[in-house]
């Protein structure tokens, strides 16, 4: 029986009725990915930029989250060509393209994730788990409907350039990320300074101008909630790692006396 995919990113922003908020999986495990999968949001990034995955951890993390409703997205560590095909031939349908700086970047990112005349992805359907190995009818035809993809601005540059990339044709979206969008203005570490958020918003400006939905980094609540009202149509709000950290913390807070030894209870 021919099988059919899941809808892509892009898609479920087409039909949202509100802000699609999700996390990172930074962790490299799959059972900590399925975790979260189950946790009723939206959407989870995988990252393979800042995160110890490989190709066989981040198939292994698509497998697990692929029986939940939540959209897996899978940020590359570089828009190379070699790495951008090898994740979609792992079976990713939704793919982030980190530093992104102008409309040529962009526009070589959209020939990576298409096929030819379109664009320059090698063809290893019938290898792969993106088509599911030729079980998915009509791959090679419609893969454009199967992949969707995002891109990353996060500088200056990538800043006043934000318009020109989101109008490339075959970029479905636009993430910014003020991490690094506050270290290329100098002042790394300082997400929420208001020159930052000033950036961000000219950003958000710009590619909903162009027509397209556009994201964001937001752990601190309020900061999301200010980028939510100025019209981000996605949000990650946690990561996994972040998480633990903090959860961890808070135990030892409760549990560990000033001395380190262990704080006593009753039962």
């Amino acid at each position: 029986m021919p099988l059919r995919l899941s809808p892509t990113f892009g898609d479920r922003l087409a039909a949202a009725e509100r802000p699609l908020a999700g996390m990172w999986a930074c962790s490299g495990s799959a059972l900590v990915a399925e975790i979260c999968a189950g946790s009723g949001l939206d959407w989870l990034l995988i990252d393979m930029e800042h995160s110890p995955n490989d190709l066989a951890s981040t198939l292994a993390q698509l497998q697990a989250v692929a029986a939940y409703p939540i959209t897996p997205v899978v940020r590359v560590p570089i828009g190379d060509p070699v790495t951008l095909k090898q994740v979609l031939d792992l079976g990713a349908q939704n793919v982030l393209v980190p530093m992104v700086d102008s409309a040529a970047d962009a526009a070589a990112a959209v020939a990576a994730v298409r096929y030819p005349p379109r664009g320059r992805r090698g063809v290893g359907s019938a290898l792969a788990r993106s088509a599911r190995w030729n079980r998915v009818d009509g791959y090679l035809e419609n893969a454009d409907d199967h992949v969707s993809l995002f891109v990353q601005v996060e500088t200056a540059a990538a800043v006043e350039a934000a318009a020109e990339i989101a109008a490339v044709d075959g970029v479905d979206g636009v993430f910014v990320g003020p991490s690094d969008l506050a270290a290329s203005l100098g002042l790394l570490g300082q997400q929420t300074h208001r020159d930052v958020v000033a950036a961000v918003r000219r950003a958000f400006d710009a590619v909903r101008a162009a027509g397209k939905p556009v994201g964001v980094n937001a752990f601190d609540p309020a900061a999301a909630r200010d980028y939510l009202d100025a019209g981000a149509s996605f949000v990650l709000v946690g990561a996994d790692v972040a998480l633990l950290a903090r959860g961890s913390e808070a135990l030892a807070a409760r549990w560990v006396t000033p001395d380190d030894g262990p704080a006593r209870t009753s039962y």
